[in-house]
């Protein structure tokens, strides 16, 4: 499994290789990395890596995939990005500002429904394109009123994430 973790400003890749009840392999940023981890109350973690030992608690932020994670000389705020989030967070990423807004695929999936043609106007909040991913199908929208610069996919047409689907220029009305 794979996932991004977003300590201050820096965001590393992690992917849990193997797990068993005291040990974790898992890469950050394809460096192979081998810990001891036993939880010793909830919430409360022993961490060794090196044969330097980590003592942590690790408290979910409500609501959000954040954490506080103290090491008894600080706290840091951690944020765990995995699939899931990444697609909530990009369905319209670029397409709130000014000039033109690109509307990207979070996640592989299906094309069941382009909305929306080159040259069209459309509305703020009006639907431009239907994705199927992951068992559910999503609208994307265009979030300012402007002009369809492009269109990238068709109905039917498997996308992979990160993909851009639709341009919309935000300063032609």
């Amino acid at each position: 499994m794979s996932y991004e973790i977003k300590l201050k400003d820096k965001t590393v890749a992690i992917e849990l290789q193997q797990r068993s009840d005291d040990k974790l392999t898992m890469k950050v940023d394809c460096r192979v990395v081998e810990l001891g981890l036993v939880r010793v109350k909830p919430g409360g973690y022993s961490v060794i890596l090196k044969n330097k030992v980590y003592n942590l608690v690790v408290l979910p932020i409500k609501g959000t995939k954040k954490f506080l994670v103290n090491n008894f000389s600080e706290v840091q705020e951690v944020e765990v990005i995995d699939s899931e989030s990444r697609y909530q967070s990009n369905r319209c990423k670029g397409a709130g500002g000014d000039g033109e807004g690109v509307i990207v695929a979070p996640i592989p999936g299906k094309v069941v429904k382009v909305l929306v043609k080159k040259g069209e106007t459309v509305e703020a909040g009006q639907t431009v394109v239907i994705i199927s991913a992951m068992k559910m199908e999503s609208e994307f929208k265009a979030v300012k009123a402007g002009t369809v610069v492009d269109v990238k996919v068709v109905e039917g047409q498997t996308v992979e994430g990160r993909q851009t689907l639709v341009v919309i220029d935000f300063n032609k009305e």
